[in-house]
């Protein structure tokens, strides 16, 4: 996943400090959201049934990549302070202990890649990857398969108009209620006809991954509820979320929860999580908020060093930790990064 929301909001601040004191950072766009709402600015499409292909990558402005350099290796990482663990010993993975027949989560603390901005062969030692749905899962590996479930593609108003215009949430004006951040339309999942219908369409995604050999399933945008202005509420998305989790169980798909630090562990139980994929929570002390509910089976995505070395001091001997660019591009493209601990 490449640059999230909070990302921008903490180096916009930093660009506007600097540069009154003449660092000359350029500025990028404000933000108000809590350090949880949070998404992927690179997502890519789920099936050909669906509008256009991935939308380019959206880095955010102020941010400088980690050096090209630091790929690959696997260091020791330098102290840092860390947030505590709420618990000393991890709670057992709601739901995915009891229903481990049917379907697996990833592995505990196992090398992950997140590769939703593009699919190549994963570096030694990898043998979990997040890839976007349109792409082939990685072979000999666990796959996690990328949907953007709660929110349309960059470009893809016009399918959604054309096939599901009811399905488009609009304000009373009529007007579509847009993320702004990454000029997403927002999906309506307000009523039970509608998230019925959503899920028929999103679970279609979710079936075809699936069918490639993906082994879970990553709905992101969870979260979308806090961006609506006020139309749609937490209650209809974990409504939305448990119909997506039950269409990916029924097809033996792992769920996880995609951000969203502030769901309750009793939330995480009704909609059916069985794993979580956290971006950034060492930068912003929410790590302790997903092994709550999850115990280890929690995937740590971080796109700075500081954030990186913080995971891997606390959590690095329990979960999957990575630090990726923030455009989490290929290798070769001079901006990548990849080095997990």
């Amino acid at each position: 996943m490449a640059a999230s929301r909070r990302l921008k909001v903490g180096l916009t601040m930093t660009a506007v400090v600097l540069a009154a004191l003449g660092a000359g950072i350029g500025t990028a766009s404000a933000g108000t959201r809590a350090p949880w709402h949070n998404a992927n600015p690179n997502r890519g499409n789920p099936t050909k049934s669906v509008p256009p292909k991935t939308a380019p990558a959206k880095a955010s402005p102020a941010v400088s990549p980690v050096s090209p350099a630091a790929t690959s290796a696997r260091p020791a990482p330098a102290g840092t302070s860390a947030p505590a663990s709420p618990a000393a010993s991890a709670p057992a993975t709601a739901t995915a202990t009891a229903k481990a027949g049917s379907w697996t989560p990833p592995p505990a603390n196992a090398t992950f890649d997140y590769q939703i901005g593009g699919a190549y062969t994963p570096p030694a030692g990898v043998t979990v990857v997040s890839r976007d749905s349109e792409a082939a899962p990685a072979a000999g590996i666990y796959n996690i398969c990328y949907v953007n479930a709660f929110q349309a593609q960059p470009g893809a108003e016009s399918w959604w108009k054309t096939n599901h215009p009811d399905l488009l949430l609009r304000d009373a004006k009529g007007n579509l209620v847009i993320d702004e951040d990454w000029d997403e339309p927002m999906l309506d999942f307000s009523t039970e006809a509608k998230r019925t219908a959503l899920t028929g369409v999103v679970g279609g995604w979710m079936d075809q991954c699936a069918a490639k050999g993906y082994k879970a399933v990553e709905p992101d945008n969870l979260d979308s509820y806090t961006r609506s202005k006020g139309l749609l509420t937490q209650t209809q998305a974990i409504a939305y979320a448990t119909s997506l989790a039950t269409r990916a169980h029924a097809k033996g798909l792992a769920v996880g929860q995609k951000n969203t630090a502030d769901l309750s562990s009793a939330n995480v139980k009704k909609i059916g999580f069985d794993f979580a994929v956290a971006e950034e929570c060492a930068e912003y002390d929410e790590c302790g908020a997903y092994t709550a509910s999850y115990g280890n089976n929690v995937i740590v995505i971080e796109y700075s060093r500081s954030g990186f070395t913080k995971a891997c001091n606390s959590f690095g001997s329990r979960l999957s930790i990575v630090l990726r660019d923030v455009d989490v591009t290929t290798p070769g493209s001079g901006s990548y990064v990849h080095e997990a601990c």
